[in-house]
């Protein structure tokens, strides 16, 4: 019966009680089935769910709070020289030994790890810094900006390391700054080239596009827009520096182009203990074990990073 035909008397009214929904209790399409997380908060949840990674972060958090508390609870000064105490074999008073003049191994392990952990930070900072933004301003402009400056990065890069150090430890003298300086002068290359590489895909997204066409000045765009869409990579790069600087100056403290004495580092104590390891290997033991320790840590946590800071890899 059409519309035009039908009796309103006819007319049924329908309504919630003459239907009843099976296999839909308690089920709404309107929930949401999964909390919403942010793109860190993801990142956090997928590097927690890495046990290798977690270890390291443990380990490092293990080996940092050794060096900054374990003078106080040993109660040993780095500097104190006892001759009645050389070539101590580790025990419940000098936990780690004495050396060859008396003074306590642990402690100054301790004081060496803080240095060493000091320069490669500083270093990595110092790459991060300048290898971003120049890598970011080569990429945004592009033409000949990006060409004197690849060129530059490329006569930098071909440089000779150890002869650059060689040098400035000359000229400067030996410091940390000096240290930090000579390891640092050619590092950010590798980085600029990286974030240039990424810069160069992202320029062409819409909402760059839009900034630049709202008058955008260069400075706002890269720090804006540009660099915080590269974080991800450069997290990456940074956890793989770090272990990088710190070997970088444990080598050029073994070869006598390090910190200067009194002070020393993870290196400086590797050197002398080298000198030793026939009769005291225990002297060369410690600050190389801790080495080892703070590298694995370090390149554990940067690779569940890299896992986690894939896009590609998020469920």
């Amino acid at each position: 019966m059409s519309e035009k035909t039908m009796n309103p008397a006819q007319a049924v009214e329908l309504d919630d009680e003459l239907f009843q929904r099976i296999g839909t209790e308690g089920l709404s399409g309107e929930d949401i089935g999964k909390a919403s997380l942010t793109y860190w908060a993801d990142v956090w949840r997928r590097f927690r769910s890495n046990k290798l990674a977690i270890l390291g972060l443990i380990l490092l958090v293990a080996v940092i709070l050794m060096l900054f508390i374990g003078p106080s609870l040993s109660g040993k000064d780095y500097q104190l020289i006892d001759s009645s105490l050389k070539n101590l074999t580790p025990s419940s008073e000098y936990w780690f030994g004495t050396d060859d003049m008396g003074r306590d191994i642990f402690t100054r392990v301790c004081v060496g790890g803080r240095i060493s952990i000091y320069i490669g930070l500083c270093c990595t900072l110092v790459m991060f810094v300048i290898g971003a933004l120049v890598g970011a301003l080569a990429g945004l402009k592009g033409g000949w900006v990006d060409d004197l400056i690849m060129r530059f990065c490329e006569f930098l890069g071909n440089l000779p390391y150890l002869i650059i150090v060689v040098i400035l430890s000359m000229i400067m003298g030996r410091s940390m700054f000096s240290l930090v300086f000579a390891m640092s002068i050619t590092s950010w290359v590798g980085t600029a080239r990286m974030v240039r590489g990424q810069i160069l895909q992202i320029k062409e997204m819409d909402y760059v596009q839009a900034a630049v066409a709202l008058g955008a000045d260069t400075t706002h765009i890269i720090l804006k827009h540009l660099l915080p869409n590269t974080m991800g990579i450069i997290m990456v790069n940074i956890t793989m520096s770090i272990p990088g600087f710190i070997f970088s100056e444990a080598f050029l403290s073994y070869i006598g182009l390090g910190v200067k004495p009194p002070e020393t580092s993870w290196g400086a104590l590797a050197s002398a203990g080298q000198q030793q390891l026939m009769f005291y290997p225990h002297q060369l033991l410690f600050p190389c074990l801790m080495i080892i320790l703070t590298i694995l840590a370090l390149h554990l946590i940067g690779d569940g990073l890299s896992d986690a800071l894939d896009p590609k890899l998020r469920q």
